[in-house]
């Protein structure tokens, strides 16, 4: 194994790290900032109502996402399995 493939592997591992993260974030991102808005409008400071809408819509966007992102972890996972005789070499 040389440096440059284990360098590669682990790009590859952080990549499809953040692209099955990503959904998520955004998602739980523009949610808080939607509720931080009305907050600041209403002047509402009640704790709960920062933290369940988001709770709910990341929820939601792991129904809605999450076919999609145990897809790419499969595929990803699969090619590792499989190119795994040459990993050893």
């Amino acid at each position: 194994m040389s440096t440059d493939f284990i360098i590669g592997f682990a790009r590859g591992a952080i990549e499809i790290t953040l692209l099955l993260s990503l959904p998520l974030l955004l998602v739980g991102m523009v949610v808080g900032l939607i509720v931080s808005i009305f907050q600041s409008v209403t002047q509402i400071q009640e704790m709960t109502l920062s933290f369940v809408p988001k709770i709910i819509a990341v929820f939601l966007a792991l129904l809605v996402f999450g076919p999609w992102m145990l897809n790419r972890l499969l595929s990803y996972c699969e090619h590792v399995i499989t190119n795994l005789p040459q990993y050893i070499r």
